[in-house]
């Protein structure tokens, strides 16, 4: 298998959209940090900090190997107990300052075993999704439109599964509330390796121009302390997910992984405040209506044009 070829494309993809974050924001401050894993391999975290727009942002890298995979790994796949991994992959957030842009997330990975009796097999995984704290209509058409323009040349029916999967993965149950608005999300995919390979190198790159996008339009938007801390209070809920469910945490803590770098999913500042009032009609309560429940976004005429980053509808607003 080309792990090569995986490994070349993911340190481009990391560069790209780590010089894109950098150009967004000439204010936030870059750490890249070079780190080993303890059973082999290693990776490259690129950590933002203390931007005018961008809070906090990781763009990290792995590609490290062990001798057993680890529970959350092979929960559903018991046949992969003890087996040995090689896996690679490029995460991303973003924990933006504006409560006016959202935060996203996107990642993309690839993993390989090797069971006990020498039989070998392979994945890729990955996939995106948006979590707005004041919520834009316009721009979760943009958002899935984009997602939907990544998955129609492997299949029109790729978009509609993996837009359900990933409603159902980010849904925090404890709260019976979606994470945010969604996106796609896939795992143990094989379509065989040329174009499973390429079709997360579409995801990659809609993702980079999609949020690339809404990060331009919505980070000169005013905002009130009011605005923060609604943003705040709502960033519990990613602190939650990620700790509670997020299969990425929970297999890089257990492989071993380096902590500072998974846990760099968690935001700088968040808070949980008892029963946090909301207005009725205000765009805090609105979220929660109109935003935060799963809905198909791509209606007749809701569509954006292509991919090429440009935000402008074919038609009227969803």
């Amino acid at each position: 298998m080309k792990v090569s070829s995986i490994k070349s494309y993911l340190l481009d993809f990391q560069n790209q959209f780590a010089d894109s974050l950098s150009n967004q924001d000439s204010q936030v401050k870059v750490v890249t940090d070079n780190w080993t894993h303890g059973e082999g391999g290693g990776g490259i975290t690129k950590a933002f900090t203390q931007g005018e727009f961008i809070e906090k942002a990781g763009v990290n890298f792995s590609h490290v190997f062990g001798s057993s995979l680890p529970p959350a790994a092979t929960v559903k796949r018991p046949e992969l107990i003890d087996a040995k991994f090689e896996a690679l992959g490029v995460s991303v957030i973003i924990h933006p300052k504006n409560p006016f842009i959202p935060t996203s997330h996107a990642n993309v990975r690839f993993i390989s075993t090797k069971n006990k009796d020498g039989h070998e097999r392979f994945w890729f995984g990955g996939g995106f999704d948006l979590t707005p704290y004041y919520g834009f209509h316009e721009d979760c058409v943009y958002w899935h439109s984009m997602a939907k323009n990544a998955c129609d040349p492997f299949g029109t029916p790729i978009y509609p599964e993996f837009k359900k999967n990933c409603d159902d993965y980010f849904f925090l149950k404890h709260r019976n509330e979606p994470r945010g608005i969604g996106g796609i999300f896939f795992d143990d995919l094989n379509w065989g390796f040329d174009r499973t390979f390429e079709f997360i190198q579409s995801v990659s790159k809609h993702f980079h121009t999609a949020y690339s996008n809404i990060l331009t339009k919505r980070k000169l938007t005013p905002y009130t302390e009011q605005h923060r801390d609604f943003q705040l209070y709502r960033r519990g809920r990613y602190v939650e997910f990620n700790l509670l469910y997020d299969r990425g945490t929970l297999f890089g803590l257990q492989s071993g992984g380096r902590s500072e770098s998974i846990l760099m999913s968690l935001p700088p500042l968040v808070t949980w405040s008892y029963q946090y009032p909301t207005a009725p009609n205000s765009p805090e309560s609105n979220l929660y209506i109109d935003f935060l429940k799963p809905r198909e976004w791509l209606v007749q005429g809701s569509e954006f044009s292509g991919s090429d980053g440009i935000i402008q509808k074919k038609a009227r607003k969803c």
